[in-house]
């Protein structure tokens, strides 16, 4: 297998407050934009030609990324002019695709973070002879989930919507978002209309006799849906945990980009990265969150599984906890925020404004 698929179509609105202009694929997850990460992983898994599948703000992948010669890969972009879902996406770019009609192609989703073994699930594929093969993660409680039950070789048997009771829990195996293709398959659905692959391709092949193969790999899995789920990734990514030959530096504790300054008594832990040009004054501690470039963290803040935006500054003894704090907001010294809070980009929190302890 040698070409894919990247689907990196969604707006990512639930990451708005940090940023207006910025999809979520790009903002930096230890140290590089996320889909950095995705197109590294697909390289070393011997991947050389991939299609990305854009539509929202799809104008700035090809500026960074380029022909992608520079991740050792041949890039190419096809943008969608009405939003098409995720089979309709893949569909959209078969026309680039070099491959014959029974060979694999890999499809992903540029909002995962995952430790799939690529080239296993490729093997499953062409051992099984299964027309679509799927990657499966096993989940502790998959009631947000569809669900994926298979029989004991491993073939798909339905493609169940999410559980709303105990008794429709038949399994814990849920749909992880890469695929191995045939490729005459990917001809099949329908062309001009929006198509969920989720929805329709695999129920309706599933219907027609196609074999549809599930691979379960219980590796690392996280949807970067959430700015929570961001931060928690992109730590993950400095400790190792989710493993990239994209990381910009040794996996450790923490991950300082060359042009950032952080004052000798700080204290960065828990896969906590510092930008470009990012300012950390002294005393300061951060544990588990990403401060993004040119930011500023002033003296004495303490800051636990935050997201810090592009040019942002945090005052002096601020406490963030699980905050998003936007691009070139500031936040006042003195203040307080707690799990959930967000400042929108550029807004100003004046100092000694927000505080949830007690005033003892």
């Amino acid at each position: 297998m040698t070409e894919a698929i990247l689907l990196v179509g969604g707006k990512g609105t639930r990451l708005r407050p940090l940023t207006v202009n910025t999809p979520k694929p790009m903002v930096p997850a230890a140290g590089v934009p996320f889909l950095t990460h995705q197109l590294a992983r697909a390289k070393a898994a011997g991947v050389d030609h991939i299609v990305l599948a854009t539509s929202y703000l799809a104008e700035v992948f090809e500026p960074y990324f380029g022909d992608g010669s520079r991740l050792g890969l041949h890039l190419e972009y096809v943008t969608e002019v009405e939003p098409l879902g995720t089979g309709g996406a893949i569909r959209n770019v078969a026309a680039h695709l070099h491959s014959g009609p029974d060979d694999p192609v890999l499809i992903f989703n540029g909002d995962i973070l995952t430790g799939l073994d690529i080239p296993a699930l490729v093997d499953e594929h062409n051992t099984s002879g299964a027309d679509v093969s799927l990657h499966l993660s096993r989940v502790e409680d998959p009631r947000a989930y569809g669900l994926v039950p298979t029989d004991g070789t491993g073939r798909v048997t339905a493609f169940l919507e999410k559980p709303q009771t105990p008794e429709e829990i038949v399994t814990d195996q849920i749909n992880a978002g890469a695929y191995v293709f045939r490729r005459s398959v990917i001809d099949t659905i329908p062309t001009g209309r929006p198509v969920s692959v989720e929805r329709e391709t695999f129920p309706d092949l599933l219907s027609s006799g196609a074999h549809l193969q599930g691979m379960v790999d219980s590796t690392y899995w996280l949807d970067l849906g959430t700015p929570q789920a961001f931060v928690r990734g992109s730590a993950d990514l400095v400790l190792g945990r989710a493993p990239s030959p994209a990381v910009p530096g040794r996996c450790g504790d923490r991950l300082v980009l060359p042009t950032a300054d952080v004052a000798p008594d700080a204290k960065l832990t828990a896969g906590t990265v510092v930008g470009e040009n990012a300012r950390v004054g002294a005393g300061a501690r951060i544990s588990g969150s990403a401060v993004l470039a040119d930011a500023v963290i002033e003296p004495g803040a303490v800051i636990t599984d935050s997201l810090i935006g592009r040019g942002a500054r945090v005052g002096a003894r601020t406490v963030l906890t699980g905050a998003v704090i936007g691009d070139g907001a500031q936040v006042g010294a003195d203040n307080e925020l707690q799990t959930g809070v967000r400042i929108w980009c550029d807004a100003h929190l004046p100092p000694s404004s927000v505080r949830f302890s007690s005033d003892q």
